[in-house]
């Protein structure tokens, strides 16, 4: 008897044990088991191209290499390079094509791969893109870059770009300090001590410097004075304006090149180094090596232009306005298209350090006239450029105070 009764409780059990799992199946099959799907990877880009289905080679231009020369080392036809270097006349000229460039290929990934785009970067930010897959065509893009505000600091040793250095900073922003400064400081002229502060914007391209913005605010301690340049715009005008809005920009540049040194000084009784006899030398003149661009100084008009027969070689005069003239002379040749009657702006290069004339070796013999009368170069007292317009001079203020903060707070590394 108690043998059936075990018998039947091993049965009943067994029941009970295959409809549980009978019912956790039918539970399970109601409410699905959900597994989440794996996401979508994020296709890639390169140049505002997916690339993820192509071969993509990068590599530079080499020197006196073309865009056939690349090309057709890919098999692209000669007929399809023609028709791409004409397309590209508009938007950029393949012969500007510079050594040391990077490119880019897109390949298809196909057993016989095929050149689908060729990607040319004219700069760090700029590219020409060339299409070649399906229809031909030829684009311009650039890269989004940032700007981020930076300070910098230095002390003068030799040169201000050579204190970039030392310190760090990418040594271009000295060009656009000296840009700056144009009117006010002679940089072949700072001192060993002079020292600096600057904000400045550091641009960066997928988190590579690609060089120097704008500077935004800079003090330059010279011959012991502080020198405030606080970038600011409003309307139409753009400029850089001293602690009390006056524009550093002059009507003339501070010299007429980018020289050695100064050999002769203006002087009403020189020895001439030649004609061994003493006569007024009534200009600069600026050591400098032979073809060196000459600047004009100031806007004006070529009112002459050619050989001076007492010893001045080739010359250019200059009339800026009513008042003043300059006179360059020595010159080894003249800027392509100068001529008498020509309009000349501030900075155009009007020709090149030479020796000719009674020159014992290259430099300038820059000479300046107040209503034509000769004066010394190096004493002239520039009129300035307008100030900030009286209706700005509030919001002028205000951001003069937040850029000197930074300036003022930024320690001058020795």
């Amino acid at each position: 008897m108690r043998k059936r009764l075990t018998t039947a409780a091993l049965v009943i059990f067994a029941l009970a044990l295959v409809l549980i799992v009978y019912m956790l199946l039918r539970q399970c099959n109601k409410e699905e088991i959900y597994f989440e799907p794996e996401p979508e990877p994020e296709p890639s880009f390169e140049y505002g191209i997916v690339i993820d289905s192509m071969m993509v080679i990068k590599d530079e231009v080499r020197r006196n290499q073309s865009l056939s020369d690349i090309l057709s080392h890919y098999n692209v036809g000669g007929g399809v390079i023609h028709q791409l270097a004409g397309l590209s006349k508009p938007v950029f000229d393949v012969r500007r094509m510079r050594a040391g460039h990077p490119y880019t290929i897109m390949l298809s990934n196909d057993t016989i791969p095929e050149v689908l785009y060729f990607i040319y970067e004219e700069s760090p930010v700029s590219y020409i893109v060339y299409g070649i897959h399906d229809s031909l065509f030829v684009s311009r893009g650039e890269k989004l870059f940032t700007r981020e505000t930076r300070t910098a600091s230095g002390v003068i040793n030799s040169s201000l770009w050579n204190a970039m250095v030392e310190n760090g900073t990418n040594p271009t922003l000295a060009i656009e300090m000296s840009e700056v400064y144009a009117w006010t400081i002679d940089f072949f002229g700072i001192q060993r001590g002079d020292n600096y502060k600057v904000v400045y914007e550091e641009l960066s391209v997928e988190g590579q410097s690609i060089g120097v913005g704008k500077v935004l605010a800079s003090c330059f301690h010279h011959m012991g004075t502080d020198l405030y340049a606080f970038r600011f715009s409003y309307e139409d005008n753009t400029g850089y304006y001293d602690e009390n809005g006056e524009n550093l920009q002059r009507t003339f540049l501070k010299a007429p090149l980018r020289y050695k040194r100064i050999s002769s000084k203006f002087s009403h009784s020189r020895m001439h180094p030649i004609l061994k006899i003493r006569r007024p030398h009534l200009g600069v003149d600026y050591a400098a090596d032979h073809g060196t661009p000459v600047q004009t100084i100031g806007d004006g008009t070529v009112i002459e232009k050619g050989w001076d027969k007492k010893g001045g070689g080739n010359f250019v005069k200059i009339r800026h306005n009513s008042t003043y003239t300059t006179l360059y002379m020595h010159l080894a040749g003249f800027a392509k298209g100068l001529q008498t009657g020509s309009r000349v702006q501030q900075g155009d290069i009007i020709g090149y350090v030479g020796s000719t004339g009674l020159s014992t070796g290259p430099h300038l013999d820059f000479r300046f006239f107040r209503n034509g009368q000769p004066i010394d170069p190096l004493k002239v007292e520039s009129p300035p450029a307008d100030p900030v317009d009286p209706d700005y001079l509030g919001e002028f203020f205000v951001l003069r105070d937040s850029l000197k903060v930074a300036l003022d707070t930024t320690r001058a590394n020795r």
